[in-house]
């Protein structure tokens, strides 16, 4: 049931986003409608951690990083594939947003920061790229990729 319900509450997100430019707008958008203490943003944490612990989210690790794909595009949150990972002080692959990423940091433990983004949604642009890097504590990263688009570099 948790699997369900994560993909409903996602799904309804990912919808109000659809078609809508990948940038600081939209991060505003998202930390307005579904802030990090609302009951929405925390029950995707909540899901998150259902999820891990039945093992349909984050099944796969590598580098010290727990991942998982559970919604591919064209799924139930559209054109978006979402993605959990879950990172403990630790720097991810490098990697290119060729469409843009919109993410959603939910702490576990510690003062987590992603990059450099505190607790909440922040949003790449297209074409953006970086090294994925949490500091400070664990937390789960959510994200969602137009088209489901990520190009590893290997840097």
């Amino acid at each position: 049931m948790s699997a369900e319900e994560f993909s409903m509450l996602i799904g309804g997100i990912a919808a109000r986003l659809e078609g809508v430019p990948l940038d600081d707008d939209m991060a505003a958008f998202l930390n307005r409608e579904y802030p990090k203490d609302s009951s929405e943003f925390k029950r995707l944490g909540e899901l998150c951690a259902q999820g891990e612990a039945e093992g349909w989210l984050v099944q796969r690790e590598a580098g010290g990083i727990k991942f998982g794909r559970p919604i591919k595009p064209g799924g139930a949150a559209g054109s978006f594939s979402v993605d959990v990972v879950r990172m403990k002080d630790v720097k991810g692959p490098h990697h290119v947003h060729t469409t843009g990423e919109i993410g959603a940091v939910m702490p576990l433990e510690g003062a987590p920061k992603f990059d450099d983004f505190e607790p909440g949604w922040y949003v790449y642009p297209p074409g953006s790229d970086h090294h994925p890097t949490v500091t400070g504590g664990d937390a789960y990263v959510l994200y969602l990729l137009p088209e489901g688009a990520i190009e590893f570099t290997g840097k």
